[in-house]
C-alpha cells in the first residue's frame, strides 16, 4: 500500500518532467536551428517477495514474484533531425541541408549552432545576432566583407565572394562547418548555441559539401524541428498520465485512512 503512494509519486515528478520539456519545445516552436528534446522513463528497481525457481525433476519450474517500486528518469533526449528550410531570400541568412554546425568564436571559446541568421558588423565581419564571430575554415581569422564592396555572394560550399570597388572578384574566406560522431551529445547553451560535451566526441572541422557535412542554402534559414501536432498529444498523455498518479496517491490515502479507522 505504502509502496504504491511512492510509486504515485515518483510518476508524478517523472511526468512533471516531461511537461516542462514539452513547454520548452512549444515555446521554441519558431526559434531558428532550434532542436526538440524527448524525456523517456524507465523502471525503478523492483522489490522481490520471491525468487524463481527452477525445474528439480519433479515440480515444474516457478517465475519470480517481484514489485516494482515506481519510475524514474532515463533521459532527456536532444533530437537533431533536420528542420523544414525557409526561403528569406536575405544573402547574409544561411542554411545547412545536412549534418553538421556552424562555427562561432568569442576569443579562445568555440560555439556550435544550427541557427544561420547571420550580420555584418561595423568591421564588416561575419557575426551572429550575439555578436559572436562566424570561423573561417582553415584558421582563426573572421570573415570580413570590406564596407566598399560592389556585392558580395555565398555558395553551397560556404565559399563568401565579394565585388570590390573596383569591379574585381574577391573570396573573403570559407565558412567552417563541425561535424560530430555523436550530434545529439552536445550540450545546450543557451543564445541557439551549442557546446561540446565528453560525449559527443571532438568536432570535425570540414566546409560544407565535404566529410560528411551538409550543403549550405543562401537566402533560407533552418526552423526549429518541434512538430506541434505531436507536442500537443504528448502534453495530453503526461496530463493523464500525471492524473493518473494522483489518483495511485488518493486511493493509498483513502486506504491507509480506512486502517486509522479501524480502531476507534
Amino acid at each position: 500500500m505504502l509502496r504504491s503512494m511512492y510509486s504515485g509519486i515518483s510518476g508524478m515528478k517523472n511526468f512533471q518532467t516531461k511537461l516542462d520539456v514539452i513547454g520548452n519545445n512549444i515555446a521554441n516552436v519558431n526559434t531558428y536551428g532550434f532542436k526538440k528534446g524527448r524525456t523517456t522513463f524507465s523502471d525503478m528497481m523492483s522489490q522481490t517477495i520471491q525468487g524463481a525457481k527452477g525445474n528439480d525433476g519433479v515440480l515444474g519450474g516457478v517465475n519470480p514474484k517481484q514489485v516494482g517500486l515506481g519510475a524514474t528518469l532515463s533521459t532527456i533526449d536532444t533530437i537533431s533531425t533536420q528542420g523544414s528550410i525557409q526561403s528569406t531570400n536575405r544573402p547574409l541568412d544561411l542554411a545547412i541541408s545536412g549534418s553538421g554546425y556552424f562555427t562561432l568564436m568569442n576569443g579562445a571559446n568555440t560555439y556550435y549552432t544550427r541557427a544561420g541568421n547571420f550580420y555584418l558588423d561595423s568591421e564588416g565581419q561575419l557575426v551572429n545576432s550575439s555578436g559572436l564571430v562566424v570561423k573561417q575554415e582553415g584558421n582563426n581569422d573572421p570573415i570580413e566583407i570590406p564596407s566598399n564592396a560592389q556585392s558580395f555572394s555565398i555558395d553551397s560550399a560556404g565559399v563568401v565572394s565579394f565585388v570590390d570597388s573596383e569591379g574585381i572578384l574577391q573570396e573573403a574566406g570559407t565558412l567552417e562547418i563541425s561535424t560530430f560522431a555523436n550530434p545529439d551529445g552536445l550540450e545546450k547553451f543557451g543564445d541557439n548555441l551549442f557546446t561540446v560535451s565528453q560525449n559527443s566526441g571532438n568536432p570535425t572541422a570540414a566546409t560544407a559539401g565535404n566529410e560528411g557535412a551538409g550543403k549550405l542554402m543562401a537566402g533560407a534559414l533552418e526552423m526549429s524541428n518541434v512538430d506541434l501536432s505531436e507536442e500537443f498529444t504528448e502534453m495530453i498523455v503526461a496530463q493523464r498520465g500525471f492524473q493518473a498518479n494522483t489518483r495511485i496517491i488518493s486511493t493509498s490515502d483513502e486506504i491507509l485512512q480506512e486502517l486509522v479507522n479501524l480502531k476507534r
